[in-house]
């Protein structure tokens, strides 16, 4: 270990990292500034931090506190990135988190619209006027791409080829990729953008593909509100978060034949165990085609 450095310092230098050199989203970093203070502070001494046993009796604390174990096993995931980085440093010798195990946790299925949940939530809108134009297209975008509520906010109009139906998404890590757009998406952004968003915009100049009647971006705590509102409007009271419609988008697709990796490519996941978090409906299909095809089921 590097003698006289403070955890406050390497902590610092690993939220760079992650900014400057991962590109990782402000949230994420976020998230790992407040699970690393939360370490710094339950230190006892400024010598302890590289200590095995001190990294243990943090996460024990957190136990203590009764977190959730998804809570914990993200506070233990900060941990673990916090002494890869300081490892390939050479600030310390060895990960004090190497033997720590992860809390087992029920994996809870993701929750999914059903078609008429879907029909009755992209009906509640009102067209008459811009903002209802709006969020309508923004409502058909988001269940035809799988895109993550912060992706739709930036998602600028030269993103978009109607004529190709793609729409480039600069994602996580800013990773870039191209998800496709289906014609009832394409044709509700088409009317947005012709009807909507010049009555939103008066004259005024924007980048972005959804945009408020100040002219900014649509937030993600704006469309956050706007989604429960619509939902309580469509009859559903409870849960329904842009997640949601991310889940349905991919649960809709597997139920309709697509392969678990194209799915993975337009959700954006870098890892192929994110995405099957949906085997669920792969295992049902899967029962399916057995009772339809073999002679004996």
């Amino acid at each position: 270990m590097r003698p006289g450095a403070s955890i406050s310092a390497h902590v610092a230098s690993f939220l760079d990292f992650c900014r400057i050199e991962k590109g990782l989203a402000r949230t994420t970093i976020e998230s790992y500034r407040l699970d690393l203070e939360r370490f710094a502070g339950s230190i006892q001494a400024a010598n302890q931090w590289s200590d095995p046993e001190c990294v243990r009796r943090h996460i024990d604390s957190l136990y203590q506190a009764r977190m959730a174990s998804r809570s914990i096993s993200r506070h233990l995931t900060t941990l673990r990135n916090l002494y890869r980085y300081l490892l390939e440093k050479g600030i310390v010798d060895s990960d004090p988190t190497a033997n720590l195990a992860a809390p087992k946790q029920w994996q809870s299925l993701p929750k999914y619209l059903n078609k008429k949940q879907i029909d009755d939530l992209m009906a509640a809108p009102d067209q008459a006027k811009p903002q209802g134009l709006r969020d309508r297209a923004m409502l058909e975008f988001l269940y035809a791409t799988g895109l993550r509520v912060s992706e739709l906010c930036r998602a600028r109009v030269s993103d978009l080829d109607p004529n190709m139906g793609y729409v480039r998404v600069v994602g996580k890590g800013n990773k870039h990729r191209l998800v496709p757009v289906g014609k009832a998406a394409l044709q509700a952004v088409e009317y947005y953008l012709t009807s909507g968003r010049p009555r939103l915009l008066k004259n005024r100049p924007s980048p972005y593909l959804f945009v408020t009647n100040r002219a900014g971006a649509m937030t993600r705590q704006a469309f956050w509100k706007l989604l429960a509102s619509y939902g309580k409007k469509a009859g559903m009271f409870h849960d329904l978060t842009p997640h949601v419609l991310r889940h349905t988008f991919a649960t809709h697709l597997l139920e309709g034949g697509a392969d678990l990796r194209s799915v993975q490519t337009m959700l954006g996941h870098a890892d192929i165990s994110t995405t099957q978090i949906y085997t669920h409906v792969m295992r049902s299909r899967l029962r399916k085609t057995v009772d339809e095809h073999h002679p004996r089921a």
